[in-house]
């Protein structure tokens, strides 16, 4: 009988539907821990498909292959330690979420996951069965329970593996990003350990799929809730980690204990590693984007340079004749200062043509607009074209605040396949470009110092689509529209919930009207990284034909 046990612990990045790719992961994994002498390889929950699947899950061809290239696995990894991989399994015809134990040529165990999330990102309850909640798997002499993500936030799948005999829990995640959402990881596991005695390991995945970012962050905790290890945030990572067994039971070896940063650094990394997964896991290569002078596509410029290389960053100025000087100095600088390629390309000759084209229908109306949006479409227009002709993604650059209100210009400045500030409000954005001006990191690939210049933090933010014009003249200011959003978007709450937190209920009914008929401009928006619990896609569904309004 062994007093110790070794695990091999990959927190790794796979992709959605790269079933083959996900599985060469796999056995590079295992042939690391068999060199380090491990006793069990394990990977993220859902490993050999990708996380999240969505719909592609129940694709009959799709499912059949991975569990298919699981089977491979088994027959692949046979001589040596045992292999954990997460992937769909079919009972009957059920589908289920499954944990996959391969062992000496062969599937040893499956454990069903039993808890499925139905809630902010996760559809579970409609992709599959509720599986039946088992004992623990035996790896040598020792007992292992893998409650599968949600399991180990619920206490009867632990509580159970507890009662019948596990040695110490395994938990299997694809757990994405949300600002803090580390401490709720820790509250929630620690409630395990208490609850259970035993010791747990969380081990979570990282990389970017479409909006959703998986942080990593993988960490252990011994009876009592002190923490053995706690691997980066956002890196892969291979970690061997050691338990050893004691008088009271199997204890974790401390391990690294990794620096965590603090939100504003957590936030912008994810911003720049879900485009970078994004661009890398669609086949993007570089990335193009109008820089205005304004402070949204300046930051937008920054994490795509920090994301890809400015190499692979076109900024492109597109003035017209309501384009201040001083924007048109601090796009150019913003391009420089980042090394990225800068084009300027002028469009009030083709305004014009358009204009004299929609004369004769428009004769007798008052401008309005119209005129002004006809800018930004155009704009969009050329954009699409450089897109298209060089084969770069287009990126959009509205912050939250824009989207929920729908300050913004539908097949005009809307237009683009990523943004990676969609989560971000525009509060937020002034700090979050402060910051980066104050700091820089190794995974950073633009350069450090002050990239953003301070005229673009602290000048009036502006469309200039007409003459003085400023977003104030059309919203409240950014600081009461952020707090009347975050009540009524982030919080749920009610017009009254706003009034009682003292803002003006006409401000209120105001922004509580914009949010609510720019729903379509967001069904037809792009994809961007979420950073919180609600964030504009599979967070909140809301109707787009929708004559609610409260009546606070």
């Amino acid at each position: 009988m062994s007093d110790t046990f070794r695990i091999t612990l990959c927190q790794l990045n796979p992709t959605v539907g790269d079933i083959e790719g996900n599985a060469k992961k796999a056995r590079e994994a295992w042939t690391s821990g068999k060199a380090a002498g491990a006793q069990i390889v394990a990977l993220p929950e859902m490993f050999i498909t990708g996380y999240q699947t969505q719909d592609l899950i129940e694709k009959p061809i799709f499912h059949q292959t991975a569990i298919a290239a699981i089977h491979a696995l088994a027959a692949d990894c046979a001589d040596g330690p045992a292999l954990a991989i997460g992937g769909p399994a079919l009972e009957g015809a059920q589908l289920y979420n499954a944990y996959y134990i391969l062992s000496k040529g062969k599937v040893q165990s499956t454990v069903l996951k039993h808890n499925l999330p139905n809630e902010t990102v996760f559809d579970e309850v409609r992709l599959y069965g509720s599986g039946d909640i088992t004992g623990p798997y035996s790896i040598d002499d020792i007992r292992i329970g893998s409650p599968i993500c949600e399991d180990a936030w619920h206490p009867e799948v632990p509580e159970t593996l507890a009662e019948t005999g596990a040695d110490f829990l395994l938990v299997p995640n694809g757990s994405p990003y949300y600002r803090n959402k580390m401490d709720t990881r820790f509250n929630q596991m620690v409630a395990r350990v208490v609850e259970t005695g035993l010791p747990l390991i969380y081990l979570n995945m990282v990389g970017g799929q479409d909006d959703q970012v998986f942080d990593g962050g993988s960490f252990g905790l011994n009876p009592g809730g002190s923490m053995a290890f706690h691997m980066p945030v956002f890196d892969e990572v291979l970690s061997h980690i050691d338990l050893k067994r004691t008088d009271d039971g199997w204890r974790i070896k401390g391990g690294e204990m990794a620096d965590q940063p603090d939100e504003w650094e957590q936030d912008y990394r994810c911003m720049v590693l879900s485009l970078r997964d994004y661009c890398r896991k669609t086949g993007f290569g570089k990335v193009l984007l109008g820089l205005s002078g304004g402070i949204d596509s300046a930051i937008v410029a920054t994490i795509a340079a920090d994301a890809l290389g400015p190499d692979n960053v076109r900024c492109v100025m597109l003035p017209s004749e309501y384009t201040s000087d001083h924007s048109l100095e601090d796009a150019k600088a913003v391009a420089e200062r980042l090394g990225c390629r800068y084009d300027f390309v002028p469009i009030a000759q083709g305004r014009q043509a358009i204009t004299e084209t929609l004369a004769p229908l428009f004769e007798g109306t008052t401008p309005d607009t119209t005129e002004e949006n006809i800018q930004s479409r155009l704009r969009g227009l050329l954009l699409m074209a450089l897109s298209n002709k060089f084969g770069e993604m287009l990126l959009t650059t509205g912050n939250k605040s824009e989207v929920a209100v729908g300050y913004a210009t539908i097949y005009g400045d809307m237009a683009g396949g990523y943004n990676p500030i969609k989560d971000l409000y525009k509060t937020r954005v002034f700090e979050q470009c402060r910051w980066r001006n104050q700091n820089h990191r190794d995974w950073m690939m633009a350069p450090a110092g002050e990239v953003i210049p301070d005229r673009i933090i602290t000048k009036p933010p502006s469309a200039e689509l007409r003459e003085d014009q400023k977003d104030s003249d059309s919203l409240p200011d950014y600081p009461v529209l952020d707090a009347i959003l975050n009540i009524l978007v982030d919080l749920d709450g009610s017009v009254a919930d706003c009034v009682a937190a003292g803002y003006s209920r006409e401000d209120a009914k105001r922004v509580e009207h914009l949010l609510y008929i720019s729903e379509y401009k967001r069904f037809q928006s792009a994809p961007g990284t979420r950073l919180t619990k609600r964030a504009f896609w599979l967070d909140r569904r809301y109707p787009i034909a929708n004559r609610w309004r409260d009546p606070g």
